[in-house]
């Protein structure tokens, strides 16, 4: 019967986000209260696990989604995006193109997310095709892949943060992983994929010929504009591999480890941008604070759903349906990753 109510349950969260338009934070919590009333929970119980999912799972990830989409802001408002596109094109040339957008792609997906980085980057794709003469899908798509699977497959992104902290796993090994994992996702999904499809004509949206390109000297420097997007990066890896090369004893270690904390390592990112991509560039503190406050309201619905997901993870727990499939499943045979 648990099983069958939790079935009931997500075909419900699919019906009234699929059928009826509801938003997903509300979709959530009325699941929750489906599944938690249908489990015989106590009423006052059930809203005690909702608000228990809700700050457990946001506890961690506003901060990070917080500084990560300030950090974004800072990339893309200050140019530094367009800087690392338009000097990897001209550096790698026609023939390697593709190579050149992936790249771009890769480093201005990490800190931007994706809705961002598409609509930085899809204008320098315009100029690109059109000064070389190759098709839209051909340079565009390989763009695409990087900003898709950096924001699915690594952290600050959402979905990833959310399921590491969710898994308690840790974000520098996760981010690790990840970046194994992306670079030959990124690689079929792009230049290779785009390869068989080139042919293909498309008809994008009007709005997108006629795109905010900053001139030259207008510009952060590549080297800025390179360290300041990566910055938080650096910082995680390279305390994730010192915190294994160096011995337990070593003085700094803490140190180390403490600026490779995925929050600390994004607020000294986003400490230096605000620097290098705001104020030695002639902005004042309150023009880039006002930017910073607008970058917030990118994800306050994000941050409402994951928060809607942690409450209905919560639900499942404390009434007891997960350790009812658990005890279900535990003598099974099939692969823990078919379950």
């Amino acid at each position: 019967m648990p099983l069958l109510i939790v079935v009931f349950g997500i075909a419900l969260l699919f019906i009234l986000i699929a059928f009826f338009k509801l938003n997903a934070f509300i979709s959530f919590v009325i699941v929750c209260l489906f599944v938690g009333l249908f489990q015989n929970m106590p009423l006052e119980a059930v809203v005690q696990s909702i608000q228990l999912g809700i700050g457990n799972t946001l506890g961690f990830l506003v901060m990070i989604l917080g500084f990560g989409a300030m950090l974004g802001k800072l990339v893309a408002d200050s140019g530094a995006a367009q800087r690392i596109t338009s000097k990897l094109v001209s550096a790698f040339g026609i023939k390697y193109i593709q190579w050149a957008v992936v790249l771009a792609g890769f480093i201005v997906g990490i800190p931007m997310f994706y809705s961002v980085g598409f609509v930085i980057l899809i204008p320098l794709v315009f100029t690109v095709a059109a000064s070389t003469g190759l098709p839209l899908i051909y340079v565009g798509l390989p763009m695409l892949a990087s900003l898709s699977v950096t924001h699915g497959f690594l952290p600050p992104h959402p979905a990833p943060t959310a399921i590491a902290t969710i898994f308690n796993a840790d974000i520098g090994k996760t981010l690790l992983y990840g970046i194994f994992i992306a670079i030959p996702a990124i690689v079929v999904a792009g230049p290779l994929f785009s390869r068989t499809i080139k042919k293909i004509e498309a008809t994008p949206l009007k709005e997108f010929y006629n795109p905010v390109v900053l001139k030259e000297d207008e510009m952060p420097g590549m080297t800025t504009s390179v360290l300041s997007a990566l910055l938080p990066v650096i910082l995680i890896v390279l305390a994730t591999v010192l915190n294994y090369a160096l011995p337990d004893n070593f003085p700094f270690k803490n140190v180390i480890a403490f600026a490779g904390n995925p929050v600390i390592a994004l607020l000294i990112a986003v400490l230096v941008a605000i620097y290098t991509l705001g104020l030695a560039r002639g902005k004042k503190m309150k023009e880039i604070m006002d930017s910073l406050a607008n970058s917030i309201s990118s994800i306050t619905m994000v941050l409402l759903i994951i928060g809607g997901a942690g409450a209905l993870k919560q639900i499942l727990v404390d009434s007891g349906v997960s350790e009812y499939i658990a005890e279900l499943l535990k003598d099974s045979s099939i692969s823990p990753l078919i379950l």
